[in-house]
């Protein structure tokens, strides 16, 4: 009896006591597998002297260029924080999961790791300092840890690390001079604007800061790399440096185009990892890469499985990929205000389609306008009728489709979209996009406001891989909507009674497009006015307002702000912003609409907006 007891225990505890003997030690896992610096900058496109920029002053990221190498082709796959860190962090793209929306706030399916735990799996300690900002719950926990004093100098002896440093210097928040500074290292009068920005003393000003603030950037990254030669750690490190997305002047950040997505990408290769580097030391990559493909490139470099549901393409290490042939980039809600914008760039072009050309890329949105004199400005100029058309286009509505050859056009100011000459150009990328929105399950073409009664007790992508999500008919229809077509009237005037939902939100809004175009639709936009969705009734709402039917609008909008959810009563808000823009209701009216809703961030921003 005792015999068989010993026996039970044994084989019981034989599995652990064979792991705890056989299990790889913290210093073999640092011997066979690089350390990891990653440091990024916020809200600046390759502004640097080693991309070339000759009003740079950035001397340590010259330096880490000569000794590492430069990324000509590297993109944030959505030009705003919280999206791009959510793309980073998931290693899937934004779109796939729901996370499309700047500061929203959706579930994660529970199968599904961070990359931060990944690595812990394998043995590293990793820290983030301080930034997290993803658009689903419980990021934090990822990591070992989490703050502004987070540092790999906390990990066990020869234990392997991965550091995140976030620099703010370079954010939208600081581009705007502070404290009436007035000198500044370049003089405003020598600023050379973009093309897109009119010649005013104030953007002048904050574009002379800006730099200064690269300047201060540049000096931040120099102190980390420092540290990390002064801790003896340099020559087992690999070191990761790139911006989360475009430049923090206005038409960069949230902006689709290369002045919001396109990045300096740096990576530095110590002599014991080199035969892990692309190029030699001072070389540039002109593949072309994305923020989706950094975790499964970071854990082919550190020889760790990738995760079956990531997205991304390693463009390094022991799993390398073929080089893409584009990248793809996305833009849903930015702050308060609602776009849907879906974007192809290859090495040569980039196609774009936009899904709300009804609104402008310069929406008023509040934070912008409240920290960036640049923004203010360059609306008066706008309003005076001091703005060219390059400039001007900021601020009115998009066409349905964008077509730029980049090496022809660097700012991406003439769209070649009706050139006979571009049409296969256009009709591959074109094809490229339909095949990546349909493949990964866009859930961009959802409304915010139908988020969690779709999903139920699961997760949107649960939903949005599931047949109860007809995406190729929705995705037809917003295609047919955004076309703004008067032919398409009939099909959209159909599609009111559709059984789904979102088709009958992408119908409704097909016909806002349209405007006075689509007045024989306003009996059955009428009749979506009672529509058991918030959204289309929303939508309906702002149709009809545009059609003249201005009181039933109204009380539409008034009931989906006292009873909808949070995104809905933000959707109504926007078109009640919209209506009053356009002079259709008079500002009292707005006002008196709004001044005693108690709302949560972001549509409380709306109301301020119309009150103040």
């Amino acid at each position: 009896m005792l015999a068989a007891s010993a026996t039970r225990i044994m084989k019981y505890f034989l599995p652990f006591l064979i792991g705890f003997l056989f299990v790889p030690s913290v210093a073999s896992l640092a011997a066979d597998r690089p350390n990891v610096l990653w440091v990024t900058s916020e809200d600046n496109s390759p502004y640097l002297g080693c991309y070339g920029d000759p009003l740079a002053k950035t001397p340590n990221l010259d330096r880490l260029a000569e000794q590492g190498v430069r990324y000509r082709n590297a993109f944030a796959n959505a030009p705003v924080c919280s999206v791009a860190r959510t793309t980073l962090i998931t290693g899937m793209y934004a779109s796939s999961i729901g996370g499309q929306n700047h500061r929203s706030n959706v579930a994660m399916p529970k199968q599904f790791q961070l990359y931060p735990e990944h690595l812990r799996a394998a043995g590293y300690y990793c820290t983030n300092n301080s930034k997290t900002d993803y658009n689903f719950p419980g990021g934090l926990k990822s990591w070992n840890a989490s703050s502004a004093k987070a540092s790999y100098d906390n990990r066990q002896p020869n234990q392997p690390f991965f550091a995140v440093y976030n620099l703010t210097t370079s954010h939208e928040s600081q581009v705007a001079p502070k404290n009436g500074k007035n000198v500044f290292r370049i003089a405003p009068d020598k600023i050379v604007l973009p093309p897109y920005h009119p010649d005013t003393s104030v953007i002048r000003r904050d574009w002379a800061n800006y730099y200064d603030q690269i300047t201060l950037m540049d000096q931040q990254v120099g102190e980390l790399l420092a540290k990390l030669e002064n801790d003896g750690l340099a020559e087992d490190t690999i070191v990761f440096y790139y911006s989360d997305h475009g430049g923090g002047l206005p038409r960069g950040k949230r902006n689709i185009h290369d002045s919001g997505t396109r990045v300096p990408l740096i990576m530095t290769f110590p002599k014991k990892w080199a035969h892990l580097a692309p190029a030699k030391p001072g070389e540039w990559v002109n593949d072309l890469v994305s923020f989706v493909d950094i975790p499964a490139t970071l854990f082919s470099l550190c020889t760790i499985p990738i995760p079956e549901n990531y997205e991304g393409s390693p463009f390094l290490g022991e799993k390398k990929a073929v080089p893409r042939d584009h990248v793809f980039l996305y833009r849903g809600r930015m702050d308060e205000r609602y776009d849907t914008v879906r974007a192809v760039r290859d090495s040569e072009f980039r196609y774009v389609r936009n899904y709300s050309p009804h609104r402008p890329c310069g929406q008023q949105y509040s934070y912008p306008f409240k920290v960036l004199p640049t923004m203010r400005s360059w609306y008066d100029e706008f309003l005076a009728g001091h703005c060219n058309e390059a400039q001007a286009s900021y601020w009115k509505p998009k066409t349905p489709e964008e077509f730029y050859s980049i090496a022809d056009d660097t700012f991406e100011l003439r769209n070649l979209i009706s050139e006979p000459n571009r049409a296969e150009s256009i009709a591959k990328l074109r094809t490229a996009l339909q095949s990546h929105i349909l493949s990964t399950r866009d859930t961009g073409f959802i409304p915010e406001g139908m988020f969690q009664k779709l999903s139920g007790n699961k997760t949107l992508y649960d939903y949005a891989h599931s047949d109860a999500y007809p995406l190729e008919q929705i995705f037809s229809m917003a295609n047919m909507a955004s076309d703004g077509e008067p032919r398409n009237l009939p099909s959209l005037v159909t599609s009111l009674d559709d059984p789904d939902p979102i088709v009958r939100y992408w119908a409704a809004t097909g016909c806002l497009i349209l405007k006075n175009k689509a007045s024989p639709a306003k009996a059955k936009l009428t009749e979506r006015l009672k529509d058991d969705w918030a959204d289309v009734r929303v939508i309906a709402a702002e149709a009809i307002g545009q059609l003249g039917e201005l009181d039933a609008a109204i009380e539409t909008i008034k009931e989906v702000l006292q009873t909808g959810n949070p995104y809905e009563s933000l959707a109504a808000l926007n078109s009640l912003d919209v209506l009053r823009s356009e002079g259709l209701i008079r500002l009292e009216v707005a006002r008196e609409i709004v001044r005693d809703l108690k709302l949560a961030e972001p549509a409380d921003r709306i109301a301020d907006f119309i009150l103040n």
